[in-house]
């Protein structure tokens, strides 16, 4: 077993209780409060320098020197009702870590633990993040950066993890550049004239409007974006009238937009926002459309994911390293990346005699705690050679 990994796994138990009490002890985005509380008082029983940035964040420092490498991990939960039946499940009704949040808070304690036992070793500084609010825009990447999490010392590269169901415990994957994709929210509301449905030549009618809308939006997937480039747009919620003989006044509709190219990002909301206009004004309607920028994509660098993949092959053999099919998912670390050398790479958390497992953002998710130790493995090892890498070429 790699040396490092068995240093992991000595301490596996108490990685899995903090991810148990945090797991129990879930909060929604930007209100982690008790999950502020309980980091900050594991980082004092090992006697981490640490101090809260973003309200509910925390940044904490081990070793000192020229250079410096950040690991991040996010601390939010997600609104869902838990179903899992776990003797820790959560406490708080309504709220789960559904999307791994847990285990990557309970990954980034126990890198830390490894990582202060080796301090005197460290040829740098490690800056912990522990970020708030990534699943909800505008991120807490954006706020914890314009908070200066960057900069005394200036953060030369960042390394962080996802759990990923789709894979075996024992397995990372990742890619060099595109990882997932960027994420904008939209929203419109389209408001017409009411009237009886027996009558609809009385009134202007934004039910249809709402349907030629979304109608129109596959156009623009069609027509404006190149074939091999990724991008999507998808209305995911529509509402609107409450009888069958009424008309209503107002349609509510919300969607996303994903895409790995900037430029089309940009193309494309200007498309949405003009265009839905123009065909609410067609049918005598009119359409609020409200964009809110969300995350960038998540770009790996290709020198940090050199790195971080042979650190993969040297933690758990090369046969367990595979490429990382990108995904048309968000994640805020595309902030990060847009500034310095990141990667990202997907931890293996599926059992390996399950064929396949309820996923990110299901109420029953439920990642097999036999890969923490990796992933621990892999943070603390991502920290310890960057450094010396770096102090090395220095």
């Amino acid at each position: 077993m790699n040396t490092r990994l068995a240093e992991a796994r000595s301490i596996e138990e108490r990685i899995i209780r903090d991810r148990r009490n945090l797991h129990a002890n879930p909060e929604l985005s930007f209100q982690e409060f008790a999950t502020h509380s309980y980091i900050s008082s594991r980082l004092n029983e090992l006697g981490i320098e640490h101090k809260t940035i973003g309200e509910t964040g925390i940044v904490a420092t081990i070793g000192h020197g020229k250079h410096c490498v950040g690991l991040r991990a996010d601390i939010d939960a997600l609104p869902i009702m838990e179903e899992t039946d776990l003797d820790y499940a959560s406490q708080n009704a309504g709220v789960m870590h559904a999307c791994g949040h847990d285990a990557h808070t309970a990954m980034l304690l126990g890198a830390a633990a490894l990582l202060k036992q080796k301090e005197q070793e460290l040829q740098g500084t490690v800056k912990l993040i522990f970020q708030p609010g990534e699943e909800k825009v505008p991120g807490g990447a954006s706020i914890l950066i314009r908070e200066g999490v960057l900069e005394n010392p200036h953060v030369e590269a960042m390394f962080g993890q996802h759990v990923f169901p789709e894979a075996n415990v024992g397995t990372i994957q990742m890619c060099e550049g595109f990882v997932m994709a960027s994420a904008d929210e939209l929203y419109w509301t389209i408001r017409g004239s009411g009237c009886h449905a027996a009558q609809p030549h009385l009134g202007k009618d934004p039910i249809y409007v709402a349907s030629a809308i979304i109608t129109h939006l596959q156009t623009i997937l069609t027509k404006t974006k190149n074939p091999l480039s990724p991008g999507q747009v998808t209305v995911t919620s529509i509402h609107g009238g409450s009888a069958t003989n009424i008309v209503p006044e107002t349609v509510e509709m919300k969607g996303t937009l994903r895409s790995f190219d900037a430029e089309w990002r940009e193309l494309t909301i200007n498309h949405i926002e003009q265009h839905s206009r123009m065909i609410a004004e067609m049918h005598g309607c009119t359409a609020e459309v409200t964009v809110l920028r969300g995350y960038p994509a998540v770009i790996n660098n290709a020198e940090t994911t050199s790195f971080a993949w042979s650190l993969a092959q040297r933690t758990i053999g090369s046969d367990n390293v595979h490429v990382f099919e990108p995904k048309m998912w968000g994640e805020d670390f595309g902030f990060y990346a847009q500034l310095i050398p990141c990667t990202f790479w997907l931890l293996g958390v599926r059992p390996p005699a399950v064929e396949s497992m309820p996923g990110l953002h299901h109420p029953r998710f439920a990642p097999d705690e036999n890969a923490f130790a990796i992933g621990t493995a892999m943070l603390a090892g991502a920290a310890i050679d960057y450094l010396k890498e770096r102090a090395y070429i220095a």
